[in-house]
């Protein structure tokens, strides 16, 4: 399963998503919590997460993490990893 975290707004996020035809599920995190917890924003005041990719097992462990997103060779990257 992929999912998507952003801090925008529920509203904001169905537009993008629609806009861009995500395959994905998105999720709405404008309080930060979540990127607080997953160390995508340093300060709750930040205007945007940072990209970061997280490969969680079916456990709920973090398997990989991948704290530098290159959007062009990530895609690739990530699925040598589940590989």
């Amino acid at each position: 399963m992929v999912l998507g975290v952003s801090f925008d707004t529920v509203q904001e996020i169905k537009a993008f998503a629609r806009k861009f035809e995500f395959p994905f599920l998105l999720l709405s995190d404008p309080e930060r919590r979540i990127g607080m917890d997953y160390h995508a924003a340093s300060d709750p005041d930040q205007a945007y997460a940072d990209r970061i990719t997280y490969v969680i097992g079916p456990d709920g462990k973090i398997l990989q993490a991948f704290s530098k997103v290159d959007v062009k060779s990530h895609p690739r990257e990530v699925l040598a990893a589940l590989a």
